[in-house]
């Protein structure tokens, strides 16, 4: 096995700007052709954070506190989020999906999956070479524990 190449090389500076800029053209294109329900992106980052409040899902979406409180009032009313008193706070509420809210995700991305599938099936890379790809991304996506600290 060898060592990763130095981040100062510029060959791998660049494989790692263009990993960025791949991965969001494929993000795009997946968006493109398969159809998303409103509000996604916010199951999806339910999914990611566990129960969250909505000023978190907020933050972590990158919108303002009232665009994601209208987002979760229209998952709640198809009932794919559910709404409680948060524990300390009681001005607040702690979004969690439901049942449905886990289906619905799932079935997005099996849909994204298959177009996946399909698009790599036109390609000539391995099983393996494309586990060593997602192993990269989970491991650039790893929470930095450090992170819990400050």
């Amino acid at each position: 096995m060898t060592s990763p190449p130095p981040a100062s090389n510029p060959t791998f500076h660049q494989l790692a700007s263009d990993l960025v800029v791949l991965s969001a053209r494929l993000t795009r294109a997946v968006r493109r052709e398969v159809e998303h329900p409103a509000g996604a992106r916010a199951l999806s980052i339910l999914d990611e954070l566990g129960p969250s409040g909505v000023t978190a899902l907020a933050v972590a979406d990158r919108c303002s506190q009232p665009t994601m409180t209208a987002t979760v009032k229209g998952l709640e009313e198809q009932g794919l989020v559910s709404r409680r008193p948060h524990p300390t706070d009681g001005r607040a509420q702690v979004v969690d999906l439901t049942d449905a809210g886990h289906a619905e995700l799932a079935r997005v991305r099996r849909s994204n999956a298959e177009l996946v599938t399909a698009r790599l099936a036109d390609t000539h890379h391995t099983a393996e070479e494309v586990a060593t790809a997602v192993a990269v991304m989970r491991d650039i996506l790893r929470p930095d524990p450090q992170e819990d600290i400050l």
